[in-house]
């Protein structure tokens, strides 16, 4: 595992400059703002719908504003030399008070120790492996994840000399056998992209403490209000904040969420050497989006499982997966696994007749495009959109035929949706 020294990112003010005298990389990692006045307590145990209202954000202790302030500066104005980064911040590349909420917040609903907040989803895929291998080591990984999941790996990482093991994660055994004396990384990916297939996240982090390396986990498609890797054993989480998180098409950015202050110490030194960061901006809109996500999931996987049962039954529909319905294959994993008994927004079918032509020519409310997710219900190609950067072979182990129809689903009213799907089936 590779760790760095404590740069000192919890350490209280009196002792930062002791800290940054035995650490000078770390010196501008400080992010703590002080204490708010204006932030009461809660009572208790709050629920997670509440923690994603008021989760790491606190009012603004200047004005009283409810919303964390979008702060569009580069460089923050030190008091002396001898107190720089009393403040927490510096410079922007390092640490901005509004990406910072936002860091924090996702943290605390994922149960992290902290986080960053990167440009995109494959941002903080990178990240991670940057910050935990090199030149020479192994990562176990998933054989269906986001085919740019896939593509980095090979077309980037294996290049300088990493290399990577793709194997079927539904067996916590195969996952194992394929572990090397050099393997730093074992890389799950649950519910998988777009197959929807399912990683034993308690069994695998067993194998991955067992043998010493560390396991990340992709959890894009269930977010951590139906799975949380962490609290399965993983060191690590990756979220696509572009997805669940925004949820209303408007950003794009990623997540890398540490168990501990080790692992975030990495990844953070990491992402400020690469100045792989998050605008303000971009931070802001989602602390504002992500407040709904607990409601959003609830009626997408609602409708989802509506949808679902609704196609399995349809003539013209050869098969439907969905981890809600009982012919899921792994139905007993889902139902322990996910949260709250709910199992997302995202499910595939295949159909007699031409599935392109079904794609093309289905009625609004569906729209064809890429991203998922989101408030609106889209369909996609994945064979030709998401998914095209596979290597064909490897795509069709997997199940991601040339007409593979992968569904996410939106919050329209259901019937809607259903009539819509209904009549694009009729005319096939």
């Amino acid at each position: 595992m590779m760790l760095v020294r404590n740069i000192a990112t919890r350490l209280p003010k009196s002792s930062r400059r002791v800290a940054f005298a035995a650490s000078p990389t770390a010196r501008s990692f400080s992010s703590k703002p002080e204490e708010n006045p204006l932030d009461k307590p809660f009572i208790d145990n709050v629920s997670m719908d509440t923690d994603i209202v008021h989760g790491g954000v606190t009012p603004c202790k200047k004005t009283g504003a409810i919303l964390t302030p979008v702060y569009l500066s580069t460089t923050f104005v030190q008091e002396s030399v001898d107190k720089y980064l009393d403040s927490g911040f510096s410079y922007s590349r390092t640490n901005n008070p509004t990406v910072k909420m936002l860091e924090e917040k996702v943290a605390k609903i994922e149960n992290g120790y902290d986080s960053i907040v990167v440009g995109t989803g494959m941002s903080a895929t990178a990240s991670c492996i940057n910050a935990f291998m090199k030149t020479g080591d192994h990562c176990v990984i998933t054989n269906c994840s986001y085919g740019g999941t896939n593509r980095i790996c090979r077309e980037q990482f294996e290049p300088f000399g990493m290399e990577f093991s793709f194997v079927d994660f539904t067996d916590p055994q195969t996952v194992e056998d394929a572990i090397k004396p050099n393997t730093k990384l074992i890389f799950s990916e649950t519910p998988t992209n777009p197959t929807l297939t399912l990683a034993d996240l308690d069994a695998i982090s067993a194998i991955a403490k067992k043998h010493g390396v560390l396991h990340v986990c992709d959890s894009t498609f269930a977010t951590p209000y139906i799975t949380r890797p962490l609290d399965h054993g993983a060191d690590l989480t990756i979220q696509s904040l572009t997805k669940y998180y925004d949820g209303l098409n408007i950003g794009t950015g990623g997540a890398l969420i540490a168990k501990t202050p080790e692992l975030y110490e990495r990844i953070k030194l990491v992402q400020n050497m690469h100045g792989n960061i998050m605008s303000p901006m971009t931070a802001y809109l989602i602390l504002q989006t992500m407040k709904t996500m607990g409601l959003r999931i609830r009626q997408q996987s609602a409708s989802a499982m509506k949808i679902a049962t609704f196609l399995e039954n349809h003539p013209k529909v050869t098969k439907c997966v969905y981890p809600g319905l009982d012919s899921f294959p792994q139905k007993e994993l889902a139902d322990r696994q996910h949260r709250n008994g709910l199992h997302g927004g995202m499910l595939w079918f295949d159909v007699k007749g031409d599935p392109i032509k079904l794609m093309d020519t289905i009625k609004r409310p569906w729209t064809l495009c890429e991203n998922l997710g989101a408030t609106e219900s889209i369909i996609t190609a994945c064979a030709v959109m998401t998914h095209a950067n596979m290597l064909k072979e490897d795509r069709l182990k997997v199940g991601i035929v040339d007409g593979f129809i992968r569904i996410s689903v939106g919050i329209e009213d259901p019937d809607d949706l259903i009539r819509s799907l209904d009549d694009a089936l009729n005319g096939l």
